[in-house]
């Protein structure tokens, strides 16, 4: 089996608690050593463009620029949907880490292995 893991992220920052736990998935999933990808869609989109992933979420809660630094120091990489992008007119300069890609390049990378899914 894989040992690949895949983040399914839909939601922004209007609901920074779920993209907080999102994230601490991910990060836990990368720094154990899993070739992890987040895949980012609807307003979560929003979050792969340099400066909008800002927020704490709550009192006690890392901030997300920090789980975005180890997400992307552990080798995590994200695939943004480009519907998403388009319909959003977003700018492509992501942060680190991410490339426009839907779900053909998404289950291109899972491959013919299993993949370990969370959704938020």
């Amino acid at each position: 089996m894989s040992n690949r893991a895949v983040i399914n992220l839909t939601t922004g920052l209007e609901d920074a608690e779920r993209v907080t736990v999102a994230f601490l998935t991910a990060v836990a999933a990368a720094e154990s050593g899993r070739p992890t990808m987040m895949f980012l869609t609807k307003e979560a989109a929003r979050l792969a463009v340099p400066g909008v992933a800002v927020a704490t979420a709550c009192e006690g809660c890392p901030p997300l620029t920090e789980l975005i630094d180890r997400y992307e120091r552990a080798g995590g990489r994200y695939l943004v949907c480009p519907i998403c992008v388009h319909a959003k007119k977003l700018d492509t300069a992501f942060i680190a880490g991410a490339e426009m890609g839907g779900t053909v390049p998404l289950w291109e990378w899972i491959g013919e292995e299993a993949a370990t899914t969370f959704s938020f």
